[in-house]
């Protein structure tokens, strides 16, 4: 994308895939383009936006949601997601809680322009701060169902040692979106995300993705998105394809 945005979406579409979330917002532009300029390239190649994940330094905050919310409804998304929490925030159940209440605040801003907020786990907010698990005990406890959903990464949750169906079965129709990236290794749970790159295409893996995405009325999924963050290969056009077909297939 950082290359041929136009290009690269052609490829994206012609693998078959109809829904894009973006990952490349920053400033009011979607990787460096005006909304309506991104919309139209995207709707041209017969794909819709479905959401999107502003970069970290960006975020999504009180302050900043209402101007978000315009420009992510300019461009036709249905989801802005926040998908990221710093390392200093993460320190006490207290920071967790105040983030919580925020979201909140601006799930309510997001759908007064008719977005939905969601928010996307990695595998730190499985590890227990202050005897604690922030996931469960705060963001499952403290968020609207309502003015936010989880968009589940299975990778960082299984990554995590987390079972995904007992996380379904414990908060059914709270998962709008489901992130869908396989792992090659089974290994002790980890909750740190440095480093990691051992990202497979779906189905290439060791997850049971027959058994979650059996699991998916129960967990309310409107929505499925392969995410592929790095290849080991660097074949990543090639791992996509390979996740779309095995969906398709196999799955």
């Amino acid at each position: 994308m950082a290359a041929d945005v136009p290009g690269s979406l052609k490829r994206v579409s012609d693998t078959g895939y109809k829904y894009i979330e973006l990952a490349g917002y920053k400033e009011g532009r979607f990787y460096g383009y005006e909304p309506a300029e991104f919309k139209k390239i995207s709707n041209d190649l017969g794909m819709e936006i479905l959401s999107s994940h502003p970069q970290v330094e960006e975020g999504i905050t009180v302050d900043n949601a209402p101007r978000m919310a315009e420009e992510h409804a300019e461009i036709g998304a249905k989801y802005c997601i926040q998908h990221w929490i710093n390392e200093e925030d993460r320190l006490t159940l207290a920071s967790y809680r105040e983030m919580a209440a925020a979201w909140n605040r601006v799930g309510a801003i997001m759908q007064e322009h008719g977005l939905q907020l969601g928010y996307h786990n990695h595998n730190f907010e499985f590890a227990s701060v202050e005897g604690k698990i922030p996931y469960y005990d705060v963001l499952m406890a403290d968020l609207d169902k309502d003015l936010v959903t989880m968009e589940i990464d299975v990778f960082w949750a299984a990554k995590a040692g987390q079972n995904i169906i007992g996380i379904f079965d414990k908060y059914p129709g709270r998962f709008q979106i489901l992130h869908l990236k396989d792992m090659f290794t089974q290994e002790a749970p980890s909750y740190s995300t440095d480093g990691e790159d051992d990202f497979a295409p779906v189905g290439a893996g060791v997850i049971n993705f027959k058994e979650i995405l059996a699991a998916r009325d129960k967990a309310g999924t409107k929505y499925m998105i392969v995410e592929q963050d790095s290849a080991k290969d660097g074949k990543i056009f090639e791992a996509i394809k390979t996740s779309i077909t095995n969906l398709a297939n196999l799955i």
